[in-house]
């Protein structure tokens, strides 16, 4: 009778740790309060990044945007993922490990656009140009200020064309 009480109390403990784990990463997996409260919205004409926090502005970035044979993508995405040091996967099956010589610079954030994402450099002089493959890339002080300000599920919109709030934006922080 102990045997059976011992067998079924570690099958119950067993389930009940599994049940545990997967709540927790499912929990991970949402957007937290933050990334519900922040939001980006990247003009690709200024190739300006802004984070707002509710209608407060709370950083305007210079960035780096797709040049126009592989144009950025356009419209209401979320950050699906982001990743310290990340390994850049290329096309040709070239594979670069995080440091200097990474095209993705130090961080990673996902877009749910497939593919997209907000990245470093190695190439510095690239920020404020068309220059890249659709992603958008910041110099390296900024993106790592920018990945500990966002989360999952914090919106990204991309937008193509400079909007009267982006405008205005952008001459007030001219003018600061």
């Amino acid at each position: 009778m102990k045997h059976a009480n011992l067998k079924s109390t570690t099958k119950l403990a067993a389930v009940l740790a599994i049940a545990a784990f997967e709540a927790r990463a499912q929990e991970s997996s949402r957007p937290t309060e933050l990334g519900e409260r922040r939001r980006i919205i990247i003009s690709l004409a200024d190739r300006k990044l802004v984070l707002f926090e509710g209608e407060q502005v709370l950083r305007v970035y210079d960035v780096a945007v797709g040049k126009r044979s592989t144009p950025s993508p356009q419209g209401k995405f979320a950050i699906i993922n982001r990743v310290p040091n990340p390994t850049w996967y290329g096309p040709s099956g070239a594979v670069v490990a995080p440091g200097k010589s990474n095209p993705l610079g130090s961080r990673w954030m996902g877009l749910s656009a497939k593919g997209y994402g907000i990245h470093g450099t190695n190439v510095p002089t690239s920020i404020g140009q068309a220059a890249s493959h659709g992603c958008i890339r910041m110099a390296k002080h900024d993106l790592e200020e920018l990945f500990e300000l966002v989360t999952v599920g914090t919106t990204v919109e991309l937008q193509g064309e400079r909007t009267e709030l982006v405008a205005k934006i952008l001459s007030e922080s001219v003018s600061e």
